[in-house]
C-alpha cells in the first residue's frame, strides 16, 4: 500500500506542481530543477527531509550484480544528470542507482534549440540534446572528492563533433574519455558506453559488428577497472541486434542496457498531431515500450547466462518496472517516468514491486528476473 505520505505527494505534483511545470520551456524546467536537487543534496536535513518522504527500501529489493551492490533495481538513465550535480541526491529520493551523463571527451553545448520537448498524450519527450555535457576533465574535477550514497555510474560516448570524420578518430575520441574516468579518483562503480544516441553529427555509427568490434577491441586494451554497460539501440531489426550481441559476447562486458530514444516518429505510440510539432529530435516515454520489451526477451532469451540487462523505456509505475523484470531485466531505468509522474515515483515503484513480489509467492527480486522469457 502507498503511504499516506507519498499518495499526497503524487496528488500535489499531479494536481499543482506538473501543471504549472508543464507551461514552462522544458529546457528551463530541467536546469532549474536540477540545480535545486544539486543544493538539497548538499544539505544534511534536506536529504533526510526527502528520505522520510520518498525513499522505501525493502532486503526484498537488493541484488549484487557485476559486483556491485543495489539497494533496489530502479535506476535514473543517462540524459538527466548530464552536468553530474545530482549524485549526492537521488538516493534519498528512492533511486538504487544513477548514471551521470552522457559523458565526452570534449564538452558540447547542445544542439540548437527546441532540445527538449513535452508529448502529454503520447507520455513522451523529444530529445535533442546531442550528448550535452561539460566534457570528462570537467565532470572528473566535479567528482573526485565526492562519495557516493549508492552506485553511480557514469556514460561515456563519441564528442558531438563533426571534426571526427572517421571511425578511427571517434574510438580514439571515446577512449581518449574512458582514460581520463580511469587515471581519475571518482568512486564510481561502473561504466555505460552509449553508442545508440540519434541526434549526433556526422555519419559515424558503431552498429555495423565489425565497427563495434574495433571500438571494444580498443577499450578492453584499457583494461578498466569497473564493469562496462552498452547502451543499446531499439530501431535496429532483430536480426541486427543480435550481431551486435555476439559481437559484444566476446568482449568483458557486463551488461546491456535495452535500450536509447523511439526514432520512428509514425510509431503507433505517438500521437501523430504531438509529433507534428517536432521536426528534429527522438521520443523518449511510452512510444519506447513495445521495442525494448521484445528486445529485453529475445536477449535474455539467448544471451541471459552471458550479459545482465537493465531495462529502458517506458517504465511509469511498478507493474511496468515489474513487466522488463519479468522479462529479463535485472534493473531498470527511467526519466520520463519520474517527469511525468513526480519524484514520489520512485518509492512508489519500489513499494510496489515488493507488493508484486508477495502476490506471485517469491520472495526476492532476482527470482522474477526472466519468468515470462
Amino acid at each position: 500500500m502507498i503511504t499516506p505520505i507519498s499518495y499526497a505527494s503524487g496528488l500535489t505534483y499531479q494536481n499543482l506542481i506538473k501543471p504549472i511545470l508543464f507551461k514552462i520551456d522544458p529546457e528551463l524546467v530541467h536546469v532549474h530543477m536540477v540545480r535545486v536537487g544539486q543544493l538539497c543534496g548538499q544539505i544534511n536535513i534536506a536529504k533526510q527531509l526527502l528520505q522520510t518522504t520518498y525513499a522505501y527500501k525493502d532486503p526484498m529489493l537488493t541484488q549484487k550484480i557485476a559486483g556491485i551492490t543495489f539497494a533496489n533495481p530502479i535506476g535514473l538513465a543517462a540524459g538527466f544528470d548530464y552536468e553530474a550535480r545530482l549524485t549526492q541526491v537521488l538516493a534519498s529520493i528512492g533511486f538504487g542507482f544513477g548514471t551521470v551523463g552522457t559523458i565526452t571527451n570534449v564538452a558540447y553545448q547542445g544542439n540548437s534549440r527546441p532540445m527538449l520537448g513535452r508529448l502529454p498524450k503520447s507520455l513522451s519527450l523529444m530529445v535533442n540534446k546531442g550528448f550535452k555535457n561539460e566534457g570528462a576533465k570537467t565532470v572528473v574535477q566535479k567528482l573526485s572528492h565526492l562519495h557516493f550514497p549508492y552506485p553511480v555510474g557514469i556514460s561515456v560516448g563519441r564528442t558531438n563533433s563533426l571534426q571526427l570524420k572517421t571511425q578511427k578518430q571517434s574510438i580514439t575520441d571515446i577512449t581518449s574519455a574512458f582514460r581520463l574516468f580511469e587515471q581519475s579518483n571518482i568512486k564510481h562503480a561502473y561504466y555505460e558506453l552509449n553508442i545508440s544516441c540519434p541526434n549526433l553529427l556526422g555519419h559515424i555509427t558503431f552498429y555495423p559488428p565489425k565497427n563495434l568490434r574495433k571500438l571494444l577491441t580498443e577499450i578492453k586494451k584499457l583494461q578498466l577497472t569497473k564493469p562496462v554497460f552498452i547502451k543499446m539501440p531499439i530501431e535496429k531489426t532483430n536480426k541486427e541486434f543480435e550481431s551486435m550481441l555476439d559481437v559484444v559476447t566476446h568482449f568483458p562486458i557486463a551488461g546491456v542496457i535495452i535500450g536509447n530514444l523511439q526514432k520512428n516518429h509514425q510509431d503507433p505510440a505517438l500521437d501523430p498531431v504531438e509529433v507534428k510539432k517536432f521536426d528534429r529530435g527522438h521520443f523518449s516515454g511510452k512510444p519506447c515500450w513495445n521495442r525494448s520489451n521484445e528486445l529485453i526477451t529475445l536477449t535474455h532469451k539467448h544471451y541471459g547466462k552471458k550479459l545482465m540487462i537493465i531495462g529502458c523505456g517506458g517504465v511509469f509505475s511498478a507493474e511496468d518496472a515489474y513487466i522488463k523484470i519479468k522479462l529479463g531485466a535485472s534493473l531498470v531505468q527511467l526519466i520520463t517516468g519520474m517527469i511525468f509522474e513526480g519524484p514520489q515515483v520512485i518509492g512508489q515503484i519500489n513499494q510496489g514491486l515488493v507488493q508484486l513480489l508477495k502476490r506471485d509467492g517469491l520472495n526476492h527480486i532476482s527470482e522474477a528476473v526472466g519468468v515470462e522469457r
